[in-house]
């Protein structure tokens, strides 16, 4: 069984091919100008030196800078981001909210605004002081001799010194996003200087990717102003969710019809523990809810040359999530996630228990130290509730639901055995699960069969990307068709 579900690679090359033509246009002094002025015009933009600071996963930054300090405006890119207006105004908020709420050091925002406010209508965007460090968490992990292939990957050499310091900043991190209380499960508005509430939907990094490259339709995820007020409703629309992933993705979900049955009656089964309230606590079903940052990693963890923290960016993904989700140990104490992991989920499992004890003692000593200064009460540890979502499991709950493309192993591997009993092969436990499905559930799962089989035939686009991706994907399209047609004229 395939560790996770492939990207759709016709989507996936669409989305490339914009994102990478996009960012092409920067190297166009006609470009880079405007973007410099357009800083300049900003209160608390100053500087005289303008370049190109970074591409990262979602954005492309440009700083501005003197000898006294520097400003960066990030903008969004399309083809890599397919909800660019939602994904600003949510991180906007949310580094507002957590800079008033908690002591993590985030960026200060000088201006934010929409495509068609950004110097040449570029992309939303945001202007923000820039944070001086020497390094990443994620590179600090690492040896400075080892092989850069080898980087993605916890150094096993790492000094205990080290590691617990590391560990440290991380675990002060945590445990301040886990003290705030939110209303409903959702996305941040700022509504007043002073004032924050949740009044759209949680825009997750796992819905911007399945619209990018699952092929999922836009109109198939919750309605932009949908919130929730309950645990068990949103893990149910995020069952859904990976139903629906299946269902519409039109190329490489699958790989025969038997590989299509065994990933419908995961997720069928999956659903009817959401839907029956078994995958989530009772006591917590209506909250407290708490800041939950997808993209919390240690390469988006800033650090000063004695690794001491100097800041954390990168919260567009962030959003009211239930407290489940903060429970959960981080799956980044082995930086790599545990489908990608070469030796396979069991040695994934072994080594991240090996590292999660070293976390949570040095979590449980600044969570003693936290508490002797009056920062942290008794009842708001964090440790304690992630070594016991780790030893019953929950953990794997909370990864399938935010990781999509990675549902299979972990529902067939982690979560059947423990609500439907052992099975002598993971691999064909399906057909045992066939009895729990009702006859119109096996009925849609063989006409998905067919279906998909006959998608297996060809290969073409299906997708449902934003207004400014498939702007820019039609202006390359006919910018090809007048090279094609200069070629032939020249022929």
């Amino acid at each position: 069984m395939r560790p996770r579900m492939r990207f759709d690679d016709v989507a996936w090359e669409q989305a490339e091919e914009v994102s990478d033509n996009w960012l092409l246009q920067f190297l166009d002094h006609d470009v880079l100008v405007p973007i410099g002025y357009f800083m300049l015009d900003q209160n608390g933009c100053k500087g005289n030196n303008f370049n190109i600071l970074e591409k990262g996963s979602y954005n492309i930054s440009f700083q501005l800078k003197n000898e006294h300090e520097a400003t960066i405006i990030r903008l969004s890119q399309p083809g890599a981001v397919f909800f660019p207006e939602e994904k600003v105004m949510n991180e906007v908020a949310t580094m507002r909210y957590l800079a008033d709420k908690t002591s993590i050091p985030i960026p200060f925002i000088h201006h934010s605004g929409t495509k068609k406010e950004s110097p040449l209508e570029l992309s939303p965007f945001i202007i923000m002081d820039y944070i001086e460090h020497e390094t990443n968490m994620c590179y600090a992990l690492n040896s400075p001799g080892r092989p850069k292939e080898e980087r993605g990957v916890l150094d096993p050499a790492i000094s205990d010194d080290r590691l617990r310091m590391l560990y440290g900043e991380m675990a002060d991190i945590l445990l301040q996003l886990s003290i705030p209380s939110l209303p409903r499960i959702g996305s941040l508005s700022q509504i007043n200087d002073f004032t924050w509430d949740v009044t759209r939907r949680p825009l997750s990094m796992n819905m911007n990717e399945l619209v990018r490259v699952g092929s999922l339709p836009q109109t198939k995820l919750p309605d932009i102003h949908t919130t929730y007020t309950t645990t068990s409703s949103y893990l149910e629309a995020l069952a859904d969710l990976n139903l629906e992933h299946l269902i519409h993705q039109r190329n490489d979900s699958v790989d025969s019809a038997d590989d299509c049955r065994r990933r419908f009656v995961a997720r069928q089964l999956f659903r009817k523990l959401a839907r029956d309230k078994r995958l989530n606590n009772p006591a917590l079903d209506k909250g407290p809810f708490k800041p939950w940052c997808d993209d919390l990693r240690p390469a988006n963890v800033l650090l000063h040359g004695d690794l001491k923290l100097a800041g954390v960016v990168d919260w567009e993904f962030t959003y009211a999530a239930p407290a489940e989700f903060s429970y959960a140990p981080p799956w980044w104490l082995l930086i790599e996630k545990p489908e990608y992991w070469s030796e396979g989920l069991e040695d994934w499992i072994k080594k991240f228990d090996f590292r999660l004890k070293a976390f949570l003692k040095v979590m449980k000593e600044h969570e003693d130290n936290a508490i002797k200064k009056n920062r942290l009460k008794e009842n708001q540890r964090l440790s304690n509730h992630m070594r016991e979502s780790w030893e019953s499991g929950d953990f794997w709950v909370i990864y399938a639901v935010t990781h999509s493309f990675a549902f299979d192993a972990i529902y067939w591997q982690k979560i059947d055995p423990r609500f439907f009993g052992p099975t002598v092969d993971y691999e064909e436990a399906w057909r045992d699960r066939l009895d729990l499905l009702d006859e119109q559930e096996r009925d849609k799962m063989e006409e998905l069969v067919s279906r998909k089989l006959e998608e297996m035939e060809s290969r073409v686009l299906a997708w449902d990307p934003d207004e400014y991706t498939m702007a820019f994907h039609q202006h390359l399209k006919e910018r090809k068709e007048k090279e094609d047609e200069g070629a032939c004229e020249g022929d």
